[in-house]
């Protein structure tokens, strides 16, 4: 039986997969990307500083450390939220879920140049596996016919790289702090990054029909979400929580071929099948990519 706190990940999954579709109909109907991103960055931020107003306990605030790192995690899913919007919208749901998947990859080959983490034949044959998958899943073998953008695989790509780099801050910044505190600071510097690099002339949703859309997208891709990903990572092992993270990619996938109308070729659903399970794997063998 699953417990609840193995759940609370799961949900997690499930409500950023849910949010890769949401923002694949925003970016269709002419939203840019940078922007739905600020809103979902900004309603997270309301979420997690009312976490912390409940929980001010061992906050951590008055800490330089817990604000330095908490800021580098801040410009990394500022990346993550933007780069994964902007490869959706030059592209496929689907084929930017899985991209940004990529993340304990990059996590991976910093850990090796910092010394972090020591390399075997097992972690270099996996990530290998994971370029091939990455070539059949964007199609750069054909040599100018690729099936996606070079800017949304490019997009996608540095999505999972800046997740990656809010995984290093986090992780640094936690010895420091409380999750909340961490999240407030990062989300805070998320807006404001997002807000200055955004279209002003699409600041404003809350008059457009498209406000429940950016309601929900806000709420369940960064209000309920990190809250309950910390939450359930905390108290679930690692092995486990890498397994329920799955969850995210194949959501999104889904959601776009049912809602969507996406359609993938054969090699590029293999190649989705490569990473997907090759990371999962990566995933459960070292905790260290986790938060």
């Amino acid at each position: 039986m699953i417990n609840k706190y193995t759940a609370f990940v799961a949900l997690a999954a499930l409500f950023w997969g849910i949010t890769g579709g949401i923002a694949g109909i925003l970016t269709a109907d002419g939203w840019d990307p940078v922007v739905v991103s600020f809103y979902r960055g900004l309603i997270g931020l309301i979420f997690v500083f009312v976490w912390l107003v409940l929980r001010p306990v061992r906050s951590g605030l008055a800490n330089r450390q817990l604000w330095f790192w908490s800021a580098i995690a801040g410009v990394g899913v500022a990346g993550n939220f933007a780069f994964y919007f902007i490869s959706i919208a030059e592209g496929s749901v689907a084929v930017a879920a899985t991209l940004m998947y990529c993340a304990p990859v990059f996590v991976y080959l910093v850990s090796f140049t910092l010394k972090l983490e020591r390399p075997t034949l097992l972690k270099w044959t996996a990530i290998a596996i994971v370029m091939l998958g990455i070539v059949l899943l964007t199609g750069i073998y054909k040599m100018g016919a690729s099936d996606v953008s070079l800017i949304a695989a490019g997009a996608g790509l540095l999505s999972g790289l800046s997740y990656a780099l809010f995984i290093f801050g986090f992780k640094f910044a936690a010895p420091h702090g409380s999750p909340q505190a961490i999240l407030v600071i990062a989300f805070a510097v998320l807006t404001t990054i997002l807000f200055l690099m955004g279209d002003v002339s699409q600041t404003t949703v809350l008059r457009t029909p498209s406000w429940p859309l950016f309601l929900v997208l806000g709420v369940l891709g960064a209000g309920l979400s990190f809250i309950f990903y910390i939450v359930g990572l905390n108290n679930t092992a690692p092995a486990v929580a890498a397994i329920v993270a799955m969850i995210e990619p194949v959501t999104a996938s889904l959601f776009s071929v049912a809602i969507l109308n996406e359609r993938l070729a054969a090699l590029q659903i293999f190649g989705m099948a490569l990473i997907l399970i090759t990371v999962t794997v990566l995933s459960v063998k070292s905790a260290q990519i986790k938060i």
